[in-house]
């Protein structure tokens, strides 16, 4: 059978001229823009809204419309043709299965933001100003560079089970023969499977945490470190009143970015479990309802419950900052 070529032209020719009318238009506008400043007054103002106005509706076609015709769809079936109200809200708050999704979310958001904020705080101290700093900070940050996927495929080898008579592809299951006991099967026993992928995360989220807490604590001026250990202070006590007063606001931005990540975690355990043995997830569920399931007002229930779980972290973190900036 012989290629054609043709066939994959007129595929990808309208994403092409698509691209094109793109190129086509923002010259356009960057040479009028370019050319406004010999209209004399109010030229300022049409530049504003040259350089702003492509960006709002953008935002407005990307953000503002999908948020509004999702919250819409909230309230209507699957079909979203019939209007149901809240019924599809009081069906995630009142289903076994969905009451089971929220709390494993749960014990992702508590786990996750603390855990990967503690090993990155104990690590960015322990390594600090120490031999080899930059090598034992490169191997901790390491995993960042790793996608999400790829990192769950990795642990899934780590995982791998077979049964006892056999030969061992996982690691701690081969660790366990090792020592006499029995192989597990770590990603299908709930409820400990969700902590075995909670790990996963925290494994790529701590070399963030660390790089982050590791610039807040070398920003630490000198002058306060050299009173405190003029003062007679151990190293625990310039932990906790020198170290950790000082880089408070990094905890607090590495833990706030940590949340909104976990709250959205779908790739680990969608390529863990897929969301079986009682694993899933906020964000995985509401892939699952929308587009497996194709129930439109589930999943935009779903949808909207993660929106407005995200919101008061948001509003946090904008006072946190507003505080910052009032200080200084």
């Amino acid at each position: 059978m012989e290629y054609d070529f043709s066939e994959d032209v007129a595929k990808i020719w309208p994403a092409l001229a698509y691209m094109g009318g793109f190129i086509v238009v923002v010259g356009a506008l960057l040479f009028v823009l370019d050319i406004l400043p010999r209209w004399g007054k109010g030229k300022e103002r049409l530049q504003m809204a040259g350089f702003l106005g492509p960006a709002l509706v953008l935002l407005g076609a990307g953000l503002v419309y999908p948020l509004v015709r999702t919250v819409y769809l909230s309230f209507f079936d699957a079909s979203s043709q019939e209007f149901v109200g809240i019924d599809n809200y009081k069906w995630i708050f009142t289903n076994d299965d969905t009451l089971l999704m929220l709390r494993n979310t749960l014990i992702w958001v508590v786990c996750v933001p603390l855990l990967s904020t503690a090993f990155g705080l104990i690590y960015a101290v322990l390594v600090d100003k120490a031999r080899g700093e930059g090598i034992a900070k490169s191997l901790i940050f390491m995993p960042m560079a790793i996608s999400l996927v790829g990192a769950a495929i990795i642990w899934k080898f780590i995982y791998a089970f077979r049964e006892a008579d056999q030969e061992q592809i996982g690691l701690l299951n081969q660790i366990l023969v090792w020592v006499g006991l029995e192989p597990q099967q770590f990603l299908s026993n709930s409820p400990s499977n969700t902590f075995y992928m909670i790990i996963m995360l925290i494994w790529i989220q701590a070399g963030f945490a660390m790089v982050i807490l590791s610039a807040a604590i070398k920003a630490i001026p000198g002058e306060i470190v050299e009173a405190a250990r003029l003062d007679g202070a151990n190293p625990w006590q310039m932990f906790w009143r020198v170290t950790m007063p000082s880089i408070r606001p990094a905890v607090v931005v590495v833990v706030v970015t940590i949340t909104i990540a976990t709250l959205k975690v779908f790739d680990i355990v969608r390529t863990s479990t897929g969301g079986q043995f009682k694993s899933s997830v906020l964000a995985l569920e509401m892939y699952n309802q929308a587009f497996r399931a194709y129930e439109n007002g589930h999943g935009s229930a779903l949808a909207v419950l993660l929106f407005i779980l995200v919101i008061p972290i948001v509003i946090f973190q904008v006072r946190q900052l507003r505080h910052r900036t009032e200080i200084r």
